[in-house]
């Protein structure tokens, strides 16, 4: 079982490989059409709110719980700033 310290630095480690990818993704779309990087700020605003929608989830409950609520707190999460980047 980890301790909470050692669960928190996993999440820490996970959201910054994901504020990176974005961070690559959308200087990499720079030379292409607006269109294009739309759709790339698309991906990683949505793959970036499911990463912080899940660590949120997986806050809460115990075993299977645990799991139910991460995946939920995962999906709430991309929806959302997919939503909100009118993707």
């Amino acid at each position: 079982m980890r301790t909470p310290f050692q669960q928190e630095n996993t999440v820490t480690k996970i959201l910054k490989s994901v504020v990176l990818a974005a961070t690559v993704a959308t200087a990499t779309g720079c030379s292409v059409s607006p269109t294009a990087q739309h759709e790339l700020a698309c991906v990683g605003g949505s793959l970036t709110g499911a990463v912080i929608g899940g660590a949120i989830g997986n806050r809460f409950g115990g075993g299977t719980g645990q799991t139910l609520a991460t995946a939920a707190g995962a999906a709430a999460g991309g929806i959302t700033a997919a939503s909100a980047m009118n993707c």
